[in-house]
């Protein structure tokens, strides 16, 4: 787990326990969890908290269009009858903060109290019972979405270990068969954390050529290889720039199981395809070709699994063939030659 990660984990968590147990009042809570949404990128969840402590900007004129949409969006829109047209209802929102709903509770509490005629009790009860549901509501507002991102990061925990495990895996391995990897991969984590579009394209970039040189190294270019499809021969192309089908006929070789062929090589066809289109859109310049993070982190992840999949299978195979023959941190090839 990185330390971000485990810091908006701590975050979430803590808000729980406070909202949970009443340990903290709400509008504290609500500024707690404006910062756990502002760490996780809710940018609009982020100014929701905020408004919840606050409350929601409003003139004589009504609610600004924006701010009217985070008021739907956090459910404080609620109908009333129309007072000139008692058959239609019209939509009001709610714009008081948290901290004016706990007063108006309070004082309500107070009020009800101090009432001796019947008629003031129950209006007080009235407005005690209004106050207490709408606050009701903004702690379980509250506590809906910071379960919501708890449970998004403790899955994201999970996945981040599952893959760590694949990378580890990789980087103890790849080392002894492409020597430079280690040092493309370390400069791919790096683009990765960048804010610039370009970074990111670099590091699919390097995806691409960790690839070629795994291709390079485990099955160097050659002849086409012809092979008979139905009734037809079909010339695959194995040359320098063909490094796709040269892994995907690497696995072919080596591999006794068809269900591998078919998913390591439909996941490294469709990898390389589009590895390949960004680097020919790099080359005509164009730079926006990753358009987010996220998408740059796809194709790593894709990129490792490919690469992670193929060591494994060389490492079964040298088991298998007890053929350990390798120099220079390159297999030996003696189907090429």
């Amino acid at each position: 787990m990185t330390k971000k990660m485990a810091e908006m984990m701590d975050l979430a968590k803590s808000i729980l326990d406070d909202v949970e147990m009443c340990t903290a009042s709400l509008t504290q809570v609500a500024l707690r969890t404006s910062r756990l949404a502002r760490l996780t990128a809710r940018l609009e969840d982020q100014q929701i908290f905020l408004y919840e402590a606050s409350g929601y900007p409003s003139s004589p004129n009504g609610v600004p269009s924006n701010v009217w949409k985070l008021l739907a969006k956090s459910g404080r829109i609620y109908k009333v009858k129309d007072l000139k047209e008692p058959s239609k209802l019209r939509e009001h929102g709610l714009t008081a903060s948290i901290d004016e709903m706990e007063s108006t509770l309070s004082a309500s509490r107070i009020a009800l109290e101090a009432a001796t005629n019947p008629m003031e009790r129950n209006k007080y009860l009235g407005e005690l019972n209004k106050a207490s549901a709408r606050l009701a509501s903004r702690r379980a507002y509250l506590h809906s979405f910071v379960s919501e991102v708890y449970y998004e990061l403790k899955f994201s925990e999970v996945a981040y270990d599952v893959f760590n495990r694949t990378r580890e895996g990789v980087d103890r391995v790849i080392g002894t068969l492409v020597p430079d990897a280690v040092r493309k991969f370390t400069a791919i984590y790096e683009n990765l954390d960048s804010t610039n579009t370009e970074d990111w394209s670099n590091a699919v970039h390097s995806c691409r050529r960790i690839l070629q040189d795994t291709a390079d190294a485990l099955y160097p270019a050659r002849e086409d290889k012809i092979v008979k499809r139905g009734n037809k021969d079909h010339a695959i192309k194995l040359g320098p720039d063909n490094y796709i089908n040269r892994l995907v006929a690497y696995v072919e070789d080596n591999s006794d199981s068809e269900r591998f062929d078919e998913i390591v090589g439909s996941h490294m066809k469709y990898l390389g395809e589009r590895l390949d289109a960004i680097f020919k859109a790099a080359q005509k310049g164009s730079h926006s070709v990753i358009s987010s993070q996220d998408e740059a982190d796809r194709y790593v992840i894709y990129t490792y699994l490919v690469v992670g999949d193929i060591l494994k299978l060389r490492e079964e195979r040298l088991v298998l063939t007890g053929n350990p023959s390798e120099e220079a941190g390159h297999l030996v090839d003696t189907e090429s030659e």
